[in-house]
């Protein structure tokens, strides 16, 4: 690690000490009516040189080589400028461009993205399935930009999402068919990343940002656009992807660190006609990460192609495909026995286990193997200004089979070593998605539209099976015992008993949904929306084909309302809405009803601001969430009759959120939240819980921070520094007036970086977790988390 920092140390001075006469080109960009164009991209084409003009619509190239370009001038939604330039040695060139729009049109078109605030969310397609700013939406979301990724040395979700204000990681990823990456906590409630480009895209094992253009986390029931099958009540994790565009570029990195940490990654892009119609782009990585304890590792390979096509100017295809392969150990977890009190157990808290923190108490032979294979289609067609047609395919099939080792904490320091595997365990998913959308007025009044039909199919053919090692001391941290819980040991007890978990089954839901968003005034919008969903189960078998459950079908509508008031039109908003989603639950209950979907019900307001040129962007909001129609058990069951259900049981969810997003003084951008959360059980005549917070609502008060900043263009152009962290309170796992509480300890985890970004190549440098501290998370579990982390890494762009 020290001989790979000292050579980025001389690497670094030796290129930016080297003696070329470069030169700069510099200029000004205005709006056919005379009026600065801020934030405009101008480039030198086919190389990976250019900026953004400023608010007095100047802009900068610095360090460019001698030679003949062609100087590019970009703006969304307005056709490209180019001018041919000769570049001498040493000598500054001054290009000014006129971009045909005028300033009202600029704004319009939403050229104002204000880049020095690079981290601020301006707008997003897939949050209401149509484009729509930030400040005209009332649903609630954080966007973590690839530019943010790069500043943090983020190589993946766990990495980047740690930067979304209430998303508390609850669970590593399993691997396993069907999971969506790590499970997190959103809002009270578990949530996972099954969504890409707002379809399905699961990735079942550690989810590699090597293909990610940014990440969306849309906060709330969810139901009415995305349905309930990747969704929760908390929210959704949409991953929004790397596309093709027209000129040669990419870059090509490599990565080393603490715990045998190496990676490789590329980005390469090419138009492969001379029209630019077809365009070629591919991601891929290899990753390998050791791990804190004695044993332990995950190693993944990722490939990322996507292509398009543009067929004419009304027609336009992008297919592309992500294909994840990997190999590793389960990161360890710790369960409570069933009904085991926590008195009988002898400590209370995470940091009060006798457990060895860097010991894993399991044989690296116990590993898993694990595929992820997702293809997709879209196809879009332009009907003319107003109306637009977009096609959407996906298709997901995922694969696991091997050990997962995990653990049960026992009294006497007893841990009770087990394993549930997976036996060639494969998900399939289908989903095929058309969307109609529009832009239109009807006695000049603006509506923003979109009408759906959905088809969604899950195929599970997933097998577990699980025993019991033995038990040990968790004291014994070497010799034959502490390693006989290998893959010879544990394949023996397999071969004499087993108890096996067939999870087999397949469904259909069809749905329809439209949304429209009507400016009932130029400030002053409203949203309605509403879906019906038929959901048909089709019963679940063993692998003997044995019917195991009876099929079953549901039809849900999911309603949706929202008004948002410009109080200061593109600057600062008052929203509101109204969301709901659902879960179709099988069964009937003690009176031989069928049950019906469980129901969540969210009402939320607050603030959305733009303020100070785009400065200072931001939500403040308070949320809250009932879920009804809970099934519980029923008190009146006895004997045969106690295996009875009644549904009528209640959960709320209630809570502040504050985000901020800020760019105070040149080179210095913040991103600032907190968040406060009050979860309980409130109607589920159990008093064991009744009226407690539930062990899997995570902590209630969390937050998160990152300072950064790059030096002043006359100092080292392209030198930068980032610091900040994240903090949980204490999270009851166990929270029970029976049994008791333990608690996993309130954590504050600091993490910094230093980067040097020149327009050739990138040296980055992070620290996480800087100050090397214990930590636990879990929901109804403990999982020791990873201590100081450090990885240098080193780019090189053409």
């Amino acid at each position: 690690m020290y001989k790979l920092l000292f050579s980025l140390f001389l690497l670094f001075f030796s290129m930016t000490l080297s003696a070329q006469q470069f030169s700069t080109i510099k200029g000004k960009i205005t709006t056919s009516d005379g009026q600065a164009a801020a934030y405009i991209s101008v480039g030198l084409k086919n190389k990976a040189q250019g900026n953004l003009s400023d608010e007095s619509g100047s802009y900068s190239i610095p360090r460019v080589k001698p030679g003949n370009y062609t100087l590019r001038a970009t703006a969304v939604g307005s056709n490209p400028i180019e001018k041919a330039i000769k570049v001498l040695p040493g000598e500054d060139l001054t290009v000014d461009f006129i971009i045909t729009e005028n300033s009202g049109q600029l704004k319009e078109i939403n050229i104002n993205s204000n880049k020095t605030n690079k981290y601020a969310t301006k707008r997003s397609e897939y949050v209401s399935k149509m484009p729509l700013r930030n400040l005209e939406n009332s649903q609630v979301y954080s966007s973590i930009s690839k530019e943010l990724m790069a500043d943090q040395l983020s190589f993946s979700i766990d990495d980047a999402t740690r930067n979304a204000p209430g998303l508390q990681k609850m669970w590593e990823a399993t691997g396993r068919g069907g999971d969506g990456g790590s499970y997190y906590n959103l809002r009270g409630f578990i949530a996972q990343s099954k969504l890409r480009n707002g379809i399905a895209g699961n990735v079942t094992s550690r989810i590699d940002a090597a293909n990610l253009e940014r990440i969306e986390v849309i906060k709330g029931p969810s139901a009415t656009l995305f349905g309930n099958a990747l969704t929760s009540y908390g929210g959704l994790i949409n991953r929004v992807t790397k596309k093709p565009y027209d000129h040669i570029g990419g870059e090509v990195t490599y990565a080393a660190g603490s715990y045998d940490f190496n990676r490789v990654s590329v980005d390469f892009n090419t138009p492969l006609d001379t029209a630019k119609t077809l365009l070629f782009r591919v991601n891929a990585a290899y990753n390998y990460e050791g791990s804190f304890q004695d044993r332990g590792f995950d190693k993944g390979f990722v490939l990322a192609p996507s292509l398009s096509y543009k067929a004419n100017d009304r027609l336009s295809f992008l297919f592309d495909a992500e294909i994840f392969s990997g190999k590793n150990t389960g990161k360890q977890i710790f369960f409570f026995p069933y009904q085991q009190s926590v008195a009988a157990l002898g400590v209370d808290r995470a940091d009060q286990l006798s457990v060895d923190y860097k010991k894993s108490y399991f044989s690296n032979d116990l590993t898993q193997q694990s595929r992820n294979t997702n293809l997709f289609g879209n196809m879009e067609y332009k009907f003319s200004d107003s109306w637009t047609s977009q096609t959407n395919i996906t298709y997901t099939k995922s694969y696991s089979n091997g050990f997962s080792p995990y653990f049960y904490l026992m009294p006497g320091n007893l841990l009770s070593r087990e394993d549930q595997s997976t036996m060639n365990s494969k998900m399939n998913v289908l989903e095929i998605q058309q969307n109609f959308n529009a832009d239109f007025h009807i006695g000049g009044h603006r509506n923003r539209f979109v009408v759906g039909l959905d088809f969604l199919r899950i195929n599970s053919d997933q097998l577990f099976y699980s025993a019991k090692y033995d038990e040990l001391s968790a004291g014994v941290t070497s010799g034959p015992a502490y390693d006989s819980f290998n893959r010879t040991n544990m394949e023996a007890v397999y071969g004499k008993d087993k108890t096996t978990y067939p999870d087999i089954y397949k469904t259909n839901t069809y749905s329809a949904y439209i949304s429209d968003v009507f400016n009932i005034t130029d400030q002053f919008m409203a949203l309605a929306a509403i879906r019906v969903d038929r959901f048909e189960h089709k019963g679940s078998y063993d692998r003997q084909g044995k019917q195991r459950s009876e099929p079953y079908k549901q039809t849900q509508f999911a309603p949706k309302f929202g008004l948002v008031y410009q109080v200061l039109k593109d600057q600062l908003s008052l929203f509101a809405n109204y969301q709901n989603g659902f879960t179709n639950v099988p069964g009937t209950n003690f009176e031989s009803k069928a049950l019906k979907p469980e129901q969540a019900n969210q009402i939320e307001g607050g603030i959305k601001m733009d303020l100070f040129d785009g400065k200072l962007s931001g939500t403040l909001s308070y949320y809250d969430i009932k879920v009804e129609d809970m099934v519980r058990p029923y008190q009146g069951g006895t004997g045969e009759n106690s295996n009875l259900k009644i549904q009528d049981g209640t959960q709320t969810s209630k809570g502040f959120e504050a985000e901020l997003v800020a760019n105070p003084a040149k080179g210095l951008n913040i991103i600032a939240g907190f968040t406060y959360n009050d979860s309980k059980l409130v109607k589920v005549q159990d008093p064991d819980v009744e009226g407690l917070r539930p062990g899997t609502a995570a902590s209630p008060y969390t937050a998160n921070l990152w300072l950064n900043y790059h030096l002043p263009d006359n100092f080292i152009k392209g030198l930068g520094f980032g610091v900040g962290g994240n903090y949980a309170s204490d999270n009851k796992v166990l929270n029970s007036r029976a049994y008791g509480v333990f608690i996993l300890p309130a954590y504050t985890i600091l993490n910094a970086s230093a980067f040097y970004d020149h327009p050739k190549f990138r040296l980055g440098l992070k620290v996480d977790n800087l100050t090397d501290k214990k930590y636990w998370i879990g929901y109804t579990t403990v999982n020791p988390q990873r201590l100081r982390n450090i990885i240098g890494s080193l780019t090189y762009k053409f």
